[in-house]
């Protein structure tokens, strides 16, 4: 699990370890109860995020209409989420840190590509390349693709998908995941939270 050293690529996971969008998706979550009348405990979805969104909606509906709710749900979602979300502490000196070292970033995400952008767009946050729509282990897929040998991410799922891809697995404790449980998932190092990475960084690098 070595990199490059003149070209490396890290990626990098979006929801709670570059992006706060539990006010976004909350609101958005409101939004879809409001017109469905179905209630949603939106505080509670969004103490569990990570897995791709068909899964918590799927808490909320029948099987039958969770694609149907889910497209609703994608609908709504640049109307109330993009505005309130906020990027977590460090996340632009990570990205800049990687980028003074020569290197390449990318987001991985298990979020639908359009709106990884969107928010990383009204962020101000500037990645070398998005890919959406991949969880846990299907991450290696994009990870794998853009040669990336360091995967950065918050949840046990952003864990499995650095290891399935060969990738050093750095971890933050800002997300749903305790920082033991994302030790016994695996990964090579967990950090309190992305202002911790540039130390990091650069004593790997070195």
């Amino acid at each position: 699990m070595t990199m490059t050293p003149s070209a490396p690529t890290v990626g990098f996971d979006l929801d709670m370890t570059l992006i706060d969008s539990r006010p976004g998706i909350r609101a958005a979550y409101l939004a879809l109860t409001a017109e469905t009348g179905v209630p949603i405990d939106a505080d509670l979805a969004v103490s569990r995020l990570g897995p791709p969104l068909e899964q918590e909606i799927a808490e909320w509906f029948p099987a039958e209409h969770v694609t149907e709710m889910v497209a609703r749900y994608r609908a709504l979602y640049p109307a109330y989420a993009i505005e309130p979300t906020l990027p977590m502490p460090g996340a632009r000196d990570a990205i800049q840190a990687v980028r003074e070292a020569g290197g390449r970033t990318i987001v991985v995400t298990a979020k639908n590509g359009p709106h990884a952008e969107l928010h990383l767009a009204h962020l101000g946050i500037e990645p070398d390349a998005v890919i959406g729509g991949l969880w846990a282990e299907a991450k290696a897929q994009a990870l794998r693709a853009h040669d990336a040998g360091v995967y950065v991410g918050d949840h046990t799922g952003d864990v499995r998908g650095a290891a399935t891809a060969g990738a050093y697995a750095v971890a933050v404790a800002t997300g749903p995941c305790a920082p033991e449980e994302l030790r016994a998932a695996g990964a090579d190092v967990v950090l309190t939270d992305l202002t911790d990475f540039r130390a990091w960084w650069e004593g790997y690098r070195g």
